[in-house]
């Protein structure tokens, strides 16, 4: 099993630094012993104009046989010779990425302690493996290998030279021409050797995922060929292979908005009321009704979902969105309602909508069927089904998504206020923009109510994630110049007690779009009927 990889230099950089990015001298020849065998590095050259260095790793089969207990191809229990015999020893595979992984960790990491300046450098490398099984032929490889920047070339090797009439046999000669950083190209190998191979010579454990993660930070969430890397590299492990790709979902949603996976996936509270099935930060604060009428108050939640709920039925809504899900309550009182037909929740929290599956029963996604895609992912993102009715959706509501297109409705329930000012215009686009339901309603929290809850200290937002709230003025003027840019009529309706200083503790805005009529509102200060339509209504 043999490996090498190129690089050239000139006399400012020389091509003997490969030296100390890979930790190994280039004047000596040295070996390491691994769990089923011994790995060589040498230099077949070494000049200042081109160096190479070489891991060639020999393969114990006793040893393999013995760690493995005659799993993995070519090692049958059935099959005795078979353990004994095959092609582990000359052909790439996941034997050869753990050698890489042991022998190369600091390069792989990006370390260099001696010049700490190098691993940032790109090289121009030259990588050739002599014997690479493939299954998926030369053109897998392409697809694999070339949107990461790489020049391949990858020559079938014949299954007999004497008998061309046999054809080609599933390996393949590969060899990689680039610039990237040497960290990066050992991650490439160290992920997809095994992937081609499609066969581990380890049992696939949970930790198996993280190393997949680490390896592919980076270049993983955007390749094209994402699920069948993940698939694969995961032996085939549902479990493992759905978790990783929520997670590489979340990472590329991350990358997008240039913050950490870990501020994206906040959606969770901490604690649930039991009473109420809300978050138990925002059930106290929210409950209202009327002192000293013997009657449990009606929380704030129901009565929001309540008045959405009023909202949709008003606009004949039958397939509805529900933007920012969360843990699925409004998902909960839609499937109630037969009048709507098909319902689609879609959270940047895989945390949120894991929550949600589970507090929905939602069902599992189906066996996997050999040529077919997994039921239940969508690509680019984690989708899960449970019936006709319902889809749960990972994305994020500043982007365009075209599979959020042609619905009736599209419901923001306390969304906006989670969303930075500046990715405001972002979201509007996508919603009223692209996505362009027949109608829309947004609730959000009124901040001139916040003085009529003793428990909230003077200058608090309701919930720690806010980044504004605002006042009736200033929802009134946002949904306007939304409604008149994307040619919407909006009106506004109280939800919740009506003050008659503060106003409502939510306010709602239901958006139609201007042919479909709805130019008459409620004025959230007052109550009363005034006509909120916008110039494009008009006209």
């Amino acid at each position: 099993m043999f490996l090498t990889i190129t690089t050239t230099g000139t006399a400012e950089r020389p091509a003997t630094d490969l030296g100390f990015l890979l930790h190994k001298h280039p004047d000596k020849a040295q070996r390491f012993s691994t769990s089923y065998g011994t790995a060589h590095v040498l230099y077949p050259e070494a000049t200042a104009e081109r160096c190479t260095a070489a891991l060639l790793l020999e393969v114990d089969p006793v040893a393999l046989v013995r760690r493995g207990r005659g799993k993995g191809r070519g090692g049958a229990p059935d099959s005795a010779l078979a353990q004994y015999v095959n092609d582990r020893p000359y052909a790439a595979s996941s034997l050869l990425a753990v050698a890489l992984s042991a022998v190369f960790s600091s390069a792989l990491r990006g370390q260099c302690k001696a010049r700490p300046e190098l691993p940032e450098r790109a090289l121009p490398l030259r990588i050739e493996v002599p014997a690479l099984p493939a299954r998926g032929g030369a053109a897998l490889v392409e697809r694999l290998f070339a949107p990461l920047g790489w020049a391949v070339t990858a020559e079938p090797v014949a299954l007999d030279e004497e008998f061309p009439r046999w054809g080609d046999s599933r390996y393949v000669r590969l060899v990689l021409e680039g610039e990237p950083r040497l960290a990066d190209a050992l991650r490439h190998l160290y992920v997809l050797l095994p992937v081609l191979d499609d066969a581990k010579h380890y049992w696939v454990a949970p930790d198996e995922v993280d190393k997949l993660l680490r390896s592919g930070e980076g270049w993983l969430e955007r390749h094209p060929e994402q699920r069948l890397i993940t698939n694969r590299y995961l032996a085939r492990r549902w479990s493992l292979t759905r978790s990783a790709l929520e997670r590489l979902e979340l990472a590329r949603l991350a990358e997008a908005d240039d913050t950490e996976a870990e501020e994206i996936d906040n959606a969770i509270d901490s604690a649930i009321d039991s009473a109420t099935g809300e978050p138990a930060a925002e059930s106290p604060a929210e409950d209202d009704g009327e002192e000293g009428s013997g009657q449990r108050p009606v929380p704030l939640a129901v009565r929001r979902r309540e008045a959405i709920l009023d909202a949709l039925r008003g606009a004949g809504a039958a397939r509805v969105l529900d933007l920012g899900c969360g843990q699925g309550q409004l998902l909960g009182a839609l499937l109630k309602e037969a009048r709507f037909t098909e319902i689609v929740g879609v959270d940047v929290s895989m945390r949120a909508l894991n929550e949600a599956a589970r507090r929905l029963r939602l069902d599992r996604p189906g066996p996997d069927r050999p040529g077919q895609d997994r039921p239940g992912l969508d690509t680019g993102s984690v989708e899960r089904k449970s019936s006709a009715r319902l889809r749960l959706i990972q994305g994020a509501l500043t982007y365009t998504d075209s599979r959020l297109a042609g619905y009736d409705a599209a419901v923001l329930s306390e969304v906006i206020e989670h969303v930075d000012p500046p990715r405001l215009p972002a979201l509007e686009h996508a919603v009223f923009g692209a996505a362009r339901p027949k109608a829309v309603v947004v609730t959000t929290p009124n901040v001139e109510y916040n003085v009529r809850w003793e428990t909230l200290p003077a200058g608090r937002m309701r919930h720690g994630d806010h980044r504004f709230e605002w006042t009736r003025e200033e929802f009134r003027a946002w949904a306007e110049q939304v409604a008149e840019r994307h040619g919407y009529a909006v009106e506004f309706r109280p939800v919740g007690p009506q003050d008659p200083e503060v106003g409502p503790p939510t306010q709602l805005a239901l958006f139609r779009m201007a042919a479909e009529g709805g130019d008459h509102g409620t004025d959230s200060r007052s109550g009363d009927r005034t006509a909120i339509t916008t110039k494009e209504a008009a006209a």
